[in-house]
């Protein structure tokens, strides 16, 4: 039991390493060679994971071999263009200006009921509106409304509008994290000082606190202590 136990472990840690070199984009949309890579590595991790009379080697070698293949690939992949729409394939237009083209929907042997429910994931209803919809090689529609049926925006309004920034977070389940501090161009007084402007006793008592650079505004929320709860922005 110990030997299982241990072997899946060992397994399991090898698998996460492999995903995580292969890049952040394994745990979004796979592309085509990327859902085959996924696929393999779990049949190869489950089969010794299981069966302690295979040799452990035996599965993490061609877990290895896989993550040269992929690299490789994906290699490949960022030099040439013909290999990209090869192996990945291209983007298909199903619908422009309004009109489905029933080509190109029966060469991607996707249905209209298919096409319809991807058009209501994007919040459109009405085809007519839709001034391009794209079937991407990762098989997710990318909808271009019309540009009349799109929502308003600030710049259309005439509006100006501070620049979006994202925040700092300084303070996580009561420990500070010294790198965003340093980003912010602050220090560990300056902290302290607001969180026992806050009625705190120190980052220990604060749950989360994010600091937005541009406007200085912070948001937090103080760890719970019997029935002590507190939220706010200063």
């Amino acid at each position: 039991m110990l030997t299982v136990f241990i072997r899946a472990l060992i397994l399991y840690v090898a698998l996460i390493v492999v995903i995580r070199v292969m890049g952040k984009r394994q745990l979004g949309q796979l592309q085509p060679f990327e859902l085959v890579l996924a696929l393999l590595l779990a049949d190869l991790a489950a089969t010794p994971m299981s069966d302690v009379d295979i040799p452990l080697i035996y599965g993490l070698a061609p877990i290895l071999a896989l993550l040269v293949i992929h690299q490789v690939i994906s290699f490949i992949l960022l030099k040439s263009e013909k290999a990209r729409a090869l192996i990945c394939g291209r983007p298909a237009i199903l619908i422009y200006h309004g009109k489905i083209d029933e080509r190109e929907l029966s060469r991607q042997t996707c249905t209209l009921n298919d096409l319809l429910e991807q058009l209501r994931q994007n919040g459109v209803t009405d085809i007519s509106e839709v001034d391009a919809a794209v079937l991407e090689p990762s098989g997710m529609l990318s909808v271009l409304q019309s540009a009349d049926k799109r929502p308003a925006t600030p710049s259309d309004l005439n509006i100006a509008v501070q620049p979006a920034s994202l925040p700092y977070t300084l303070i996580l389940d009561g420990k500070v994290n010294r790198m965003n501090l340093q980003k912010a161009g602050k220090d560990e007084k300056w902290l302290t000082e607001k969180v026992r402007a806050q009625g705190l006793h120190g980052p220990e008592d604060v749950l989360y606190l994010l600091l937005d650079n541009t406007s200085g505004q912070m948001q937090f929320q103080a760890r719970e202590k019997g029935k002590r709860k507190r939220r706010g922005a200063v």
